[in-house]
């Protein structure tokens, strides 16, 4: 299908605008009406957007689909190239440039409005001329502003608050839209339609392409079919299985929403095959671009490689520009309205499926004092924008009927023995089901008769934990921990629970891990009742740098969390792949949750779906959904939930013990010196053996 006809209606009733303010900021390029320094900055900007309009002409006359790939690639590299690092530091993008440049005020709110315009990118490819024609307008009005003198930084700050304000009807509206609406399938046809051996499709998203979407592009064309159709069965199945063991009808559901890296499209071609059998259409939207959609750590969408990662980083808290209480409520009140217009779709939607990839190099921020950054009023008023938001979201997807799952794949850039992680990588993914089913209920039979669980970490490992455990009233039918194998989460291998707050107490330590995008160094937490106390890395030489990208990444901007679950990671085959390769410090969380005891801090697993029974596979109900947070539920839904889970995982080379104390005070070893020591459970130790002989 031609997708320009989806917008079709809205870009003629926008296209004089468009039209108009096109034509003047070609006139911006030429005029000498703003003193310097400003002048050089809108010369800057507006040849940008005048790029925008050439590109948006090579697409109009359709060149794209008869470009050769250099010439798309030229393209492409044209487009981000002033974030590149090395262009980077002398790009009004960055906002340290800006500083230097416009000074430390101006230069915060410009370099703002330019990263808003660079979404440029993407709205011309997706057609979405109302998104350029709203940027641009913005754009010359404060190009206006400083063609007198200089207007005062808060003149500027109030047009930046009043244009984000008034256009969340259009931006965040639209975001919902797209969440949950199939029919908007720039991504999807652009998968369906295109021969994927040739590369040049990568180049109709409009994200940056890189040589990594191009070398995995490759590779997975290179493989055969049955290898990439098993890899996309492993995923579609998982979510199948999903509702299955949660006891929820996928029968009722129609679409679902597939969130991954660009590079994949072969393997996601299989996999929306599938999916169309379940009877559910594909949902493809790409990561938010509008900063008002962005949620720091989280991509919900499609996305490519980030150009220049710093620059994201510089730019992760570019609300702070406009976050105030009445913002706050604007968007809730928006977000009502749209989901109030959406409820049909909403309530069709099953539920997302993603895929992770994993094998970047560890990102080291840079923090720049002249970035936007929330003040101590904002972060909390972040904190009740996201929970707010997620009640809006479960009133209309409710989250006891929708279901997930998620799966990793290793990049090239992991090394040069990639593709003999990838096999192995499949491996992990399709072990046996049925074997760990049987293994994991034996640690939770053992588990069942805790009073609670003490965790200690080996050599330099700080890691004391005592992990307290609801009370059983009935052994026979009940059980606290969930017996996980390969369903939602990918690849098997835990068994896991909500802890009691009360009387969960200690130090959680662990040397290196990643969480989104980062990788922590000696991340150290200590609980009292179960929640945070303090925390710390040393990822910075200055603590306190440390402290605030915990509670940027880690807390999401809450001054403590709830420990949120426990549990036990039993896959010792990925262990294995992890020390066999070197790359334990870069597996994303997925995997090495599996690979030792891991804990979360935030919402419990069951969030937003406590009052539904779960099963483990011999019938027994899990009743350990709740703890002393998200059971304020029941009296006051704004205190019961975070809106956040981030898992932080000890592996087997840190750990000491894992040890069950009884009511009556009796113990029963799980791990024992970093090994599994419980009877019937041996044969875990295999893969542990085998690296400890390699």
């Amino acid at each position: 299908m031609d997708y320009r006809k989806m917008f079709q209606q809205d870009n003629e009733t926008v296209m004089e605008r468009f039209e108009l303010s096109m034509d003047r900021i070609k006139e911006i390029v030429l005029e000498d009406t703003v003193k310097e320094p400003y002048l050089d900055y809108f010369k800057k900007t507006a040849s940008f957007i005048q790029m925008i309009g050439e590109y948006y002409q090579f697409l109009e006359e359709g060149k794209q689909k008869a470009a050769s790939i250099e010439e798309l690639k030229t393209w492409n590299h044209k487009l981000y190239e002033d974030i590149f690092p090395g262009n980077y530091e002398h790009s009004y993008a960055d906002p340290a440039y800006a500083a230097v440049k416009l000074g430390e005020e101006y230069g915060k709110l410009l370099s703002y409005l330019y990263k808003e315009i660079r979404g440029d990118i993407i709205f011309v490819h997706e057609y979405r001329l109302t998104d350029i024609t709203i940027l641009n307008e913005a754009f010359i009005e404060i190009y206006n502003m400083f063609e007198e003198e200089a207007p005062e930084v808060s003149a500027i700050k109030e047009v930046l608050y009043w244009f984000v304000s008034d256009y969340t009807d259009h931006t965040v509206s639209y975001r919902i839209r797209e969440s949950l609406d199939p029919s908007l399938s720039y991504a999807a046809d652009i998968i369906k339609e295109n021969d994927l051996n040739d590369l040049r499709y990568l180049y109709y998203f409009g994200d940056y392409i890189s040589d990594s979407e191009l070398k995995i592009a490759a590779y997975l064309n290179s493989l055969p079919e049955e290898k990439v159709r098993l890899m996309a069965d492993t995923y579609t199945e998982g979510y199948r299985k999903g509702f299955e063991v949660m006891g929820r009808d996928l029968s009722k559901k129609k679409s679902v929403q597939i969130r991954y890296e660009l590079g994949f499209e072969r393997m996601i071609k299989y996999a929306m095959e599938n999916f169309e059998k379940m009877g559910l259409k594909i949902i493809l939207c790409r990561a938010a671009v509008w900063s008002v959609n962005v949620n720091v750590g989280r991509r919900g969408g499609f996305f490519g490689t980030s150009a220049n990662r710093q620059y994201d980083y510089d730019h992760r808290y570019d609300n702070a520009i406009y976050l105030n209480k009445a913002f706050k409520d604007r968007r809730a009140a928006v977000m009502k309205v749209a989901y109030e217009t959406y409820k049909d779709l909403a309530s069709e939607f099953a539920g997302p499926a993603v895929m992770e990839t994993f094998g970047k190099e560890g990102f080291k921020p840079v923090n720049k004092a002249e970035a936007n950054i929330l003040d101590a009023k904002q972060e909390k008023l972040a904190a009740e924008m996201a929970n707010e938001s997620s009640r809006i979201v479960n009133q209309f997807v409710r989250g006891d009927e929708i279901s997930f799952t998620i799966i990793a794949f290793p990049v090239p850039e992991i090394g040069e023995r990639f593709e003999e992680i990838f096999d192995e990588t499949i491996a992990i993914n399709t072990l046996d089901y049925e074997k760990y089913k049987d293994l994991q209920q034996i640690i939770i039979d053992a588990l069942d008769e805790a009073e609670y669980v003490e965790v200690t970490g080996s050599g330099d490992n700080k890691t004391n934990l005592r992990v307290a455990l609801h009370a059983l009233n009935n052994r026979e039918k009940e059980t606290n921990f969930e017996n996980c194998v390969a369903d939602v989460n990918i690849p098997l291998g835990e068994v896991f629970t909500s802890p009691v707050l009360a009387g969960t107490e200690g130090t959680l330590f662990v040397s290196t891990v990643y969480i989104g995008d980062f990788q922590f160094k000696d991340l150290m937490m200590t609980f009292e009742n179960g929640m945070i106390k303090d925390y710390s890395c040393s990822n910075f030489e200055d603590p306190s740098q440390g402290k605030a990208l915990i509670k940027q990444v880690i807390l999401k901007n809450h001054e403590t969390l709830p420990m949120g679950e426990f549990a036990i990671g039993t896959n010792t085959t990925a262990y294995k792949m992890a020390r066999k390769f070197g790359i334990l410090d870069k597996l994303p969380i997925l995997i090495v949750e599996k690979m030792g005891p891991h804990f979360a801090v935030g919402d419990t697993c069951y969030s937003w779906s406590e009052d539904s029974p779960v099963y483990n596979p011999n019938g027994k109900e899990v009743i350990a959904r709740d703890n002393e947070v998200s059971e304020l539920r029941k009296l006051d839904l704004t205190k019961a939930y975070y809106s956040c889970h981030t898992d932080i995982t000890i592996p087997y080379a840190e750990l000491d013990t894992i040890e069950t104390v009884a009511k009556d005070g009796k113990r029963v070893a799980i791990i024992k010196d970093g090994k599994f020591v419980l009877d019937g459970i041996e044969e875990l130790n295999l893969p542990l053996l085998e690296v400890s002989q390699s």
